[in-house]
Parts: structure tokens; sequence; C-alpha cells
């Protein structure tokens, strides 16, 4: 039952009006791009999501070959992240029943579909999803060695761990949860040993790629300070597992409800934050799988509190109550959901970059992207582009083996703009800071000193305008 309202969960609304943001071109573009050239690509920059671009590839070469034309490339980039959060929820819920019982285990799962946030990457193009649903189902099987130590058993966590670990590094910040959960359940020595020994295999199969991937450290140069909203709501769900933690719960097994879900909702997130004091690291999303601690916590408290009448000093009137309160707080989230199903809930929507490009450009326009790493706008809808010169461009992405391709040196770009009648500028909206290389500074001052503004629209997260030669905006645009 659970994993079926996760699937639910995760259809309603999948197509965002068909909005796709940043990240998810990129999937899109390293995912359609070949095996050769995604090598040559990760060898410079994204290794990290090196394995999950591989496995996207050979999905959409299915996808693309039969239901592309009747779904769309946006239902095509979240197919695989809604399975895999379905494929969590299930294992929430038997991890809930293994520690607690059925009713805790169904409730566990319930809570977990109906967190926001993890509705939120079970319907976006990148591995979080995956990854999280790997951790689910590595830890339910840390809990069956545990109970009955076999070496199948730690063989299938150590698998599962690399699996999540590989395809992305942070996935490692649960193995320090999983050994709190062994030390503070009191488990036999050997129990112990051997979690040690299968944490040292994941560490060794990581090591080359997290080894490799410090060569391109500057990809998350981008990362300040963590997002105060994202830490709001790391608090409240700390806050509230922890205070479910305290209620009366009888647990089931060698690890109990208390030794597991705390440590997994709690040590991760802190680990990151602490990691971010020495080099900024932090994004919740990195981390995911610190909300099935809270699930596991969350949905014993419930089926205690929401027990049968009679049961336990349980009244009519009191269980009425509880599920009132439960049900108020699906409404209030309401609103939070349908949210997230618009294209107003990423940072911005390169379907409709595309579109007002498209709309406002004539054939023969010069095209700039301001600043260079928004070319990526272009990756999943070429064809609004065409007919328009990149005039700062030198190699493409793919030519290049990079993300957002390679640009002319200040002096030259300058010279290409002058030659140029119209401009589209695809840029950042109003308000953001400005990146101040030879490029940037060449395309700014160009646009100030020699063209004046013909028009300017705003869309999600980014601002098209059209600049001209003086005198020349009359026509088009």
């Amino acid at each position: 039952m659970p994993a079926g309202l996760m699937l639910f969960l995760g259809a309603w609304g999948i197509r965002r009006q068909d909005a796709i943001w940043r990240d998810e071109a990129v999937t899109y573009d390293m995912a359609h791009r070949s095996l050769a050239d995604l090598w040559s690509t990760l060898l410079q920059v994204d290794v990290v999501h090196g394995l999950y671009y591989a496995l996207m590839h050979v999905w959409f070469a299915g996808y693309d070959a039969t239901f592309r034309g009747a779904f769309g490339d946006a239902v095509g980039l979240r197919l695989p992240s809604v399975a895999a959060m379905t494929v969590a929820a299930a294992g929430v819920a038997l991890l809930g029943q293994r520690l607690v019982g059925r009713r805790a285990g169904l409730l566990a799962g319930f809570t977990f579909a109906l967190i926001p946030v993890v509705q939120q990457y079970a319907q976006e193009g990148r591995s979080y999803a995956m990854v999280c649903a790997l951790v689910v189902w590595a830890t339910y099987v840390l809990v069956l060695a545990a109970a009955g130590p076999r070496r199948g058993r730690w063989l299938g966590y150590t698998a599962l761990m690399v699996a999540a670990c590989l395809l992305h590094e942070f996935a490692a910040l649960a193995l320090p949860a999983h050994g709190a959960a062994v030390v503070l359940a009191r488990l036999p020595r050997r129990v112990l040993r051997s979690w040690l020994l299968a944490s040292a295999a994941v560490l060794a199969a990581l090591a080359p790629l997290a080894v490799f991937s410090t060569r391109q450290s500057a990809q998350i140069s981008w990362l300040m300070w963590p997002d105060p909203l994202q830490l709001l709501t790391f608090a409240v769900l700390a806050v509230l597992g922890i205070a479910c933690a305290r209620v009366r719960i009888r647990s089931r097994g060698p690890i109990g409800l208390r030794a597991l879900g705390v440590p997994l909702l709690l040590l991760p997130t802190l680990l990151l934050l602490l990691l971010s004091h020495v080099e900024p690291a932090y994004v919740d999303r990195y981390v995911l799988y610190y909300v099935v601690g809270f699930a596991l916590l969350a949905g014993a408290a419930l089926a205690w509190l929401l027990r049968p009448a009679d049961e336990r000093g349980q009244t009519r009137g009191r269980r009425l109550r509880r599920a009132m309160a439960v049900a108020l707080l699906l409404v209030v989230l309401l609103p939070v959901n349908v949210h997230l199903r618009s294209p107003d809930s990423r940072v911005d929507d390169v379907t409709a970059v595309a579109h007002a490009v498209r709309e406002v450009s004539e054939p023969g326009d010069g095209l700039l992207f301001m600043p260079s790493r928004r070319r990526i706008w272009r990756a999943t809808l070429p064809r609004d582009f065409r007919g328009l010169h990149d005039l700062a461009q030198a190699e493409s992405p793919l030519a290049s083996h990079t993300l957002y391709g390679t640009e002319r040196i200040g002096d030259v770009i300058r010279d290409r703009m002058l030659t140029a009648r119209r401009i589209v500028v695809a840029g950042d909206p109003d308000g953001q800071p400005a990146d101040d290389n030879d490029q940037e500074i060449a395309k700014r001052s160009t646009l100030r000193t020699a063209f004046e503004v013909c028009s300017s629209r705003e869309v999600r997260g980014a601002k098209i305008t059209v600049y001209a030669r003086p005198g020349a905006c009359g026509g088009g645009g």
C-alpha cells in the first residue's frame, strides 16, 4: 500500500507542464551523448554522476524508441525516480514492520511517501531518488544481517551500499548511521566486526571515484552557506523525529527502532554540515535518505497514537481527535504538494526559456548566454535556437566534452558582437551576481556601449532580452 501511494503521488503532475530545470537538462544532455563522448566528458567534469548518466543513457535508448512520442522528455527524465521512490517506500514499510510491527510499517511507508521533499525528488531527473532507495534497502538488509548473521546478507549489504555510493559519494554518510545503530543495539562483536568489514569494502570501492572527483571540486564552487529553508526543514523533522522517539514503543529484533531511526535521521546531515565548515558542501538532497529515519520514528509513533480503541488505555474519542489532527496536517501540506508540481517549484524552466527565445528571435540574430553556463538552456530544445548564431561559443558542449561548451576570449567576442545587427541574450534575472571573467565583462560592456534594448521578458529563472544597434529596434522581436 505505501508503494501504491508513492506511485500515485509520483505520477500525479509528473509533467509539470513539461517544465525541465537546469540540472535535469544536464541529465538529458549527458544521457543522450554516446558512451564514448560521455566517458570523455566524465574525465573532465561531473564524474560523481557518471554511473547515473550511464544508467539514464541505457534507459533513454529504450524510452526514446517506444514512449517518447506519447509522453515526452519530461516524463522520461522522471520515471526512473518515481520507480526508485516507489521501491524506497516499500522498503521503509518493510523496515518499520521488521523493527516494530505491521501497523507501524504501513504508517512509516505512508509517512515517507507524504513527505514533500520525497515527492519533490520522486519527480526529478537526478540520482537522489535512486540513492535513497538503495540506502533504504541496504538498511533493511543490515537489520536482517543483525538478526541472523549470514555471509550472503553482508554481501548484499555491501553491494547495495557500493551501488549507492557510486551513484552519489555522500551516500557513504549513511555508514556512520548504520554503525551507530549496531553500537547502540549492543550487538555481538561478530556483528560489529562484519559491519566494519563491509564498510571497509564499501569505502575501498568508493575510493578511486572519490580521489578522482577531487580534481573536479570546482563543480560545487557555487555552494555557499546552507539554504535557510533546507536547514529549517531538517530542523523541523529532527525535532519531530526526536519527539516521536520518546513515545513508548516496543521494538522487535536485535536492532531497536530508536537505535536505527535517530542516527539515520540526524547523523548524515550533521556530518555534512560539519564538512561544510571546512568546504561548502551542504545541499539537502545529498543526504535525502535522512528522511527515512524520520519516517520510521513517525510511523511507529502514529501506530501507538492511533492504536485501536480499548488497546492500552486508548479511547474512541482520543483516537478520533488524533486522527483528525493527522488529517489536518495533510490538508495543510496540500498546497505545498501542489506547488511542487508547478514550474515555479524549481529555480528555472529551460522549456520556457527556449520557447521565449524562439518567439522573440529572427533568423540570423546573434545569441548570447549570460553567464556561459546558461548554455545548458538549449540542451533539451535545440530546435528553438535554430538559425541563431552563438557569438561567444568556441566549441559546443559535445565537441569540447564539457557541460556548457567553451567560449572565445573577450576581445574576439566583442568583435563578433559588433558584426551583429540584433542579439538575443538569455541571461539570469535581475539581482543575480554577475560573473567577472573576461568573456562576461566583454559581453556586458559591448551591449552597454554599442546596443540598445528593444524588448525584454522574464520567464522562470531567466530574462530574455533583445538588443539591437541604435535605431535598429523597429523590425521583429
